[in-house]
């Protein structure tokens, strides 16, 4: 894998000159509310033992969720879940088949933490379990637009999960301020093939335990709930990074999933 993905250290140098040129661990919800239950149908919830994270139904037998997450067959996926730990009617627990990570995921740098789970049966489709569509396109999502992300994540006042499922508005921010000194300084690089979101004043992020959730601006699928400030969730310095759903992104999710049985 590492072989094959070589060009990702020569070009992190390119994204790194290209962001100094002038122009014109973990995630959760942090200053967001409850949901109306069961209105996010696209929601799934991943448990493994006692380690949590979410994705997205993007077909009745796949889900979409972050490289960095713990999964494996023994892992539940729960779709249709509004509560963590209610008995809920609408819940359909599933297993994996086969896990897909992202050829070129990176741990250190962060880049292409993304993978598909392939469920062992279809979930049933209703107005509590719904397909969450991929863009049409794998284009940029530029600084200043609205978007939502969703968990089960901490909250600011409470180190555990939430019981009930939230959400919290956040802006996309321009990655050179996202590189800049007073934020991560390069280290790690908000690269191109990632989407910086939340407050410059922070009090709105997602954090510990929202890993792999979908990032939804102006409506539309964009990005992957992929890493923070390490250790400190809505601080005005590291503002919530998602993987973007970029034409390269996209091109390998719709390969693998047509190449599947």
């Amino acid at each position: 894998m590492r072989n094959s993905c070589m060009f990702l250290a020569s070009s992190l140098a390119t994204v790194i000159f290209l962001l100094r040129i002038p122009e014109g661990d973990c995630e959760r919800i942090i200053g967001g509310d409850t949901v109306a239950p069961h209105s996010r149908p696209y929601m799934v919830l991943l448990k493994d033992g006692d380690d949590i994270c979410s994705g997205a139904l993007i077909a009745n037998n796949w889900v979409l969720t972050a490289a960095h997450c713990v999964t494996n067959k023994k892992s539940q996926i729960i779709l249709g879940a509004h509560s963590l730990l209610k008995n809920e009617s609408e819940k359909q627990i599933l297993s994996i088949k086969k896990v897909f990570s992202y050829p070129c995921f990176d741990p250190e740098t962060h880049e292409g933490d993304l993978k598909l789970l392939q469920l062992k049966k279809k979930a049933t489709i209703n107005k509590n379990v719904a397909i969450l569509h991929l863009p049409k396109n794998g284009d940029d999502v530029k600084p200043g637009t609205g978007c939502q992300v969703a968990g089960w994540g901490n909250t600011q006042n409470k180190r555990s999960p939430s019981d009930v499922l939230r959400e919290v508005n956040i802006t996309v921010i321009d990655r050179k301020i996202c590189n800049d000194e007073k934020h991560y300084n390069f280290n790690p690089v908000i690269g191109l093939n990632m989407i910086c979101a939340g407050s410059l004043r922070g009090e709105k992020d997602s954090c510990d335990g929202d890993s792999g959730s979908p990032l939804l601006c102006d409506g539309v699928f964009r990005g992957i709930t992929a890493f923070g400030l390490s250790g400190k969730c809505a601080d005005p310095r590291g503002p919530g990074i998602y993987t973007l759903l970029s034409k390269k992104h996209l091109r390998w999710i719709i390969l693998t999933m047509r190449g599947t049985n």
